[in-house]
């Protein structure tokens, strides 16, 4: 038999769709990832932090859309008392 060496690797048998795509990409930096090896750059670093400051964006986008959403109906409400109340006074006129 042929002198093997088995390597423990993170995280099992499972893969995820985002594993998938790493290995697609470039295998050896999948597998270094999956046996605990962590890459070191300045250009992975940025591209965190702009992952990050893009999901802060997306975050407060989607508060300020849902206030959006709130206020309108709000309006829609007062639009709909003031049209109750116009034909109420021209029906006690």
């Amino acid at each position: 038999m042929g002198n093997t060496k088995q390597i423990k690797i993170k995280g099992g048998d499972v893969l995820s769709a985002s594993e998938i795509g790493q290995y697609h990409f470039c295998s050896v930096a999948w597998y270094l990832q999956r046996c605990g090896y962590k890459p070191h750059s300045n250009l992975l670093e940025v591209g965190t932090k702009k992952h990050k400051d893009l999901g802060n964006i997306v975050d407060s986008t989607q508060k300020y859309a849902k206030k959006s959403r709130l206020l309108a109906i709000a309006g829609y409400l007062l639009i709909a008392i003031a049209i109750l109340l116009f034909l109420l006074e021209v029906m006690i006129s």
